[in-house]
C-alpha cells in the first residue's frame, strides 16, 4: 500500500497538463475512427489505411524537414524580439515552401509508382495525387502548430486540437459510412487540411497579412540551426515507415490482407497507450534529463522512471491482456477476434519498449546524434529481418514476435551502453 501511496503522491502521477488533455482528445478520436473502419471496411481496409498512415508519418518529417522542435525552440527564444522572430518565421516558411514544391512533384508525377510501393497496387494512384495536392495544407498546419507552441499559446493549441479532432473524426466517419475504403483514405488525407484552416486563422490573428514572409528576413545561420534538428527526426520517420509498410505488405503477400489488418489493429491499440507514456516522457522526463548536469542527476531521473512509470505501465499491460477480447469487441468488431493471439507478443514488446524509452530520450537530451543513428538502424534492421524470418511460418503472429525480439534486444543494447547511468 505504501508503494501505491508513493506513486499517487508523486509529482509525476499528479502532473496535469494541457498536453495530456490534447492526448486524451486524440485517443478518443482515434478510437472512434478505428471503430468506423472496423465496422464498415474490415481488417483488409485496416491494413490499407495503416500503410497510408505510415506514409503520412514520413511526410510529416519531410514536409517540415524534421524542424518542428527547432521551430518551437527558436520561436520561444525570440518571442520578444520582433526582428529576430521575423527572421525565424521567414526562414522557416521560405525553406519549407521550397521543399514542398519538390516533394509535391516527386509524389504527383510518379504517383502510380508510389501507389505500388505503398499499397502493393496501382489502384490507389488517385490517393497519392490527392495527398500531393493537399500537401501545403498538411505541412502548413504542422508549422503553424509549432509556432503557436513556441509562442506559448498552449490554450490555443489545445482548442485547435479539440475542435480539429471533432471536425476531422465527424467528417471521416461520414465519408467511411458513405464511401467505405475510399472515404477512409479521403478522410485521412483531408483531416490535416481541416486542422490547417483552424491553425491558419490563429496565426493570422497574431501576424495579420503574414508580412514576415519576405526574402530580406531569410537568415542562413537560423536555417543551419533549424536543420540541426532534422537528422534524428527524418531517420526515425523514414526507417519506421518503410519497415512497417514492408511488414504489412509481406503479410499480405504470404497470407492475406485480413492478417495484415489484424497486425495493424493491434499496433493501433498499442499506439493509444504508448501515446501516454511518450507524452509523459516529453513533458516530464526529457526536461529533467536535459538539465541534469552530473551523472548522479541523470541516475536519479532514470531511476525514478523505473520505480514509478514502468510498474504502473506494466500493470496496465497486464490489464489489457486480460481484457483483450472485450477491447477487440469495443474498439473494432467480431471480425477482428482472430487478432487475440497477437496480444501476448505485442504487449511483451511494448513492455521492453517502454523500458528503453527513457534511455532513448537520453540521446535527445544530450544530442548524441551518432549513437542515436546507430541504435535506430540496428533496431529497425532486427525488426525487418526477424519479421521476414518469422512471418512465413507464423503469419501476423510472427510480426509481433519480431516486435518483442526487437525491443528486448534494443533495451539490452541501451542498458549496456548507458550502464553507468543506471547502476
Amino acid at each position: 500500500m505504501d508503494f501505491i501511496k508513493n506513486i499517487v503522491k508523486s509529482q509525476l502521477f499528479r502532473l496535469s497538463s494541457l498536453n495530456t488533455l490534447s492526448i486524451l482528445v486524440r485517443v478518443a478520436g482515434g478510437l472512434v475512427g478505428s471503430k468506423m473502419i472496423a465496422l464498415f471496411i474490415g481488417p483488409a481496409g485496416m491494413a490499407v489505411t495503416g500503410n497510408l498512415r505510415s506514409m503520412m508519418t514520413s511526410l510529416d518529417a519531410f514536409c517540415t524537414l524534421g524542424m518542428q522542435n527547432g521551430i518551437i525552440k527558436y520561436t520561444a527564444e525570440n518571442e520578444k524580439n520582433s526582428d529576430k522572430l521575423n527572421n525565424v518565421l521567414a526562414t522557416t516558411f521560405i525553406t519549407i515552401l521550397t521543399t514542398l514544391g519538390v516533394i509535391m512533384l516527386v509524389l504527383f508525377i510518379p504517383a502510380g509508382y508510389w501507389s505500388t510501393k505503398v499499397f502493393g497496387s496501382i489502384d490507389y494512384t488517385w490517393a497519392i495525387r490527392t495527398l500531393a495536392v493537399t500537401l501545403p495544407l498538411y505541412a502548413g498546419n504542422l508549422v503553424f502548430m509549432a509556432i503557436l507552441n513556441g509562442l506559448g499559446n498552449f490554450k490555443r493549441v489545445i482548442y485547435l486540437n479539440i475542435w480539429g479532432n471533432i471536425a476531422g473524426v465527424a467528417s471521416t466517419s461520414i465519408l467511411i459510412w458513405q464511401l467505405g475504403l475510399t472515404g477512409a483514405l479521403i478522410g485521412l488525407i483531408a483531416y490535416p487540411s481541416i486542422l490547417f484552416f483552424f491553425s491558419v486563422y490563429q496565426i493570422h490573428r497574431l501576424f495579420p497579412g503574414f508580412t514576415f514572409v519576405k526574402m530580406r528576413y531569410f537568415n542562413k545561420s537560423i536555417l543551419k540551426g533549424l536543420l540541426s534538428y532534422s537528422v534524428m527526426m527524418l531517420l526515425s520517420a523514414v526507417l519506421g515507415s518503410v519497415v512497417y509498410i514492408g511488414i504489412r505488405n509481406f503479410i499480405i503477400e504470404r497470407y492475406s490482407a485480413d492478417d495484415a489488418g489484424f497486425y495493424e489493429a493491434v499496433n493501433r491499440i498499442a499506439g493509444f497507450y504508448l501515446m501516454f507514456a511518450s507524452t509523459m516522457l516529453t513533458v516530464y522526463f526529457l526536461p529533467k534529463l536535459s538539465s541534469a548536469v552530473s551523472n548522479d542527476d541523470t541516475k536519479g531521473v532514470i531511476r525514478s522512471y523505473y520505480k514509478i512509470m514502468v510498474p504502473v505501465f506494466a500493470g496496465g499491460l497486464v490489464l489489457v491482456y486480460f481484457l483483450r477480447v472485450v477491447i477487440i469487441k469495443v474498439l473494432f468488431a467480431k471480425d477482428f477476434l482472430p487478432m487475440e493471439t497477437l496480444f501476448l507478443w505485442q504487449l511483451t514488446g511494448d513492455f521492453f519498449k517502454v523500458c528503453s524509452l527513457i534511455l532513448g530520450f537520453e540521446f535527445f537530451a544530450k544530442k548524441m546524434t551518432r549513437a542515436y543513428i546507430v541504435s535506430e538502424v540496428l533496431s529497425f534492421t532486427i525488426l525487418y529481418t526477424s519479421s521476414h524470418l518469422l512471418i512465413p511460418q507464423y503469419g501476423a503472429e510472427g510480426a509481433v514476435m519480431a516486435h518483442a525480439i526487437t525491443y528486448a534486444c534494443y533495451f539490452l543494447v541501451l542498458a549496456v551502453y548507458f550502464r553507468k547511468k543506471i547502476i
